[in-house]
């Protein structure tokens, strides 16, 4: 008897990803198949790949519809998660629901969904739940209601010299197999921020206890004002952080020399972008979770910083911390390098 594999980006035949391609071999033989055989060895797939091979014939589709392929794309937890007003059903629109649209967890204070493609698990930490130097001081923080946020008090910063924000979450709560990237989401105020214009703060993103990845990042992007003549496009983390430490951050490179740095794309210092959601968000970091997960008690340490300069900032709304699997794309590149 001939065997009909259907299998994922991994194996050689059957369900190939590419794209939006999929290719399914012996597909007559497959739909003979009890509809449960159908649906195991689709669970095997993917959340994207259920969705295109049910586009093969209605017997498959049924198949790839079904309770028992969409409850292995959820996550074990995803009962405690999904809020008792929701009425789905069927296990696919749970997990629909969750991929369209968060929900908040642990108090209001975290906010979790699925990406879509994949089923794997993001997370938001608010800026209730995390440690904002000065941020129970009225004169330097101050927590606000906003409409566009998806919790119910954001961090908005009045005038701060030093200024910290630090987060943690437990990696057994991500996906395992997965990299994570971390973004620090924020917005101006009414009035345009001060203080950050040319000044790159200092990002860590890391295992509690184990080494740490550092950055610079801009809080503002590089347009708002050419006045000072100095950048940071294409300097290294050394330099940058040699400048701070001396209080000299315009001795880092004439504007000539920085202009042709920026010209020929290198940049070692990330700039917001902005969101969909009118908010603006920066890369902080990147870290992977491996197939065995974590042990118990491990955590994943963020921080976004700027202590070194000494001068006052505000005017940013700070709306929390974003935990997100890395692009596919981006990822296959990381894996190829």
């Amino acid at each position: 008897m001939e065997q009909i594999q259907v299998g994922d980006s991994n194996s050689g035949g059957g369900i190939s990803r590419n794209d939006s391609i999929v290719v399914v071999g012996a597909s007559s033989r497959f739909e003979t198949l009890p509809e449960d055989c159908i649906s195991m060895v689709i669970s095997h797939t993917t959340p994207r790949d259920a969705c295109v091979v049910a586009s093969v014939s209605k017997a498959v589709k049924s198949a790839a519809q079904s309770d028992l392929v969409w409850e292995t794309f959820l996550p074990p937890e995803y009962a405690s998660l999904v809020p008792r007003s929701l009425n789905c059903s069927s296990k696919k629109e749970v997990y629909l629901s969750l991929a369209d649209d968060s929900v908040l967890i642990d108090d209001g204070k975290k906010s979790f969904w699925l990406e879509k493609s994949s089923g794997k698990k993001c997370f938001m930490l608010s800026a209730m739940d995390l440690t904002i130097i000065w941020g129970d001081s009225p004169a330097y923080w101050q927590w606000i209601t906003v409409p566009e946020s998806k919790f119910e008090k954001v961090a908005e910063l009045r005038n701060v010299c030093w200024f910290e924000i630090r987060g943690k979450i437990s990696c057994g709560m991500l996906s395992k197999k997965t990299h994570y990237s971390v973004y620090a989401v924020f917005k101006r105020t009414s009035n345009r921020s001060h203080g950050f214009d040319h000044t790159p703060v200092e990002a860590e993103v890391g295992f509690v206890g184990k080494e740490t990845t550092k950055k610079f990042v801009f809080l503002e992007p590089g347009d708002t004002d050419s006045r000072s003549g100095y950048r940071y496009s294409g300097v290294s983390h050394a330099a940058v952080s040699r400048a701070f430490r001396t209080r000299r951050p315009w001795m880092l490179f004439p504007r000539e020399e920085v202009e042709a740095e920026r010209k020929v794309g290198s940049r070692n210092v990330e700039e917001p972008k902005e969101r969909g959601d009118g908010w603006r968000e920066v890369e902080l970091g990147k870290f992977y979770i491996d197939n065995g997960g974590c042990e118990d008690g491990d955590e994943i340490e963020i921080s976004v910083m700027e202590t070194q300069m000494g001068h006052w900032k505000s005017g940013l709304i700070f709306q929390g911390i974003e935990i997100r699997p890395v692009k596919r794309q981006e990822e296959e590149e990381m894996v190829t390098k």
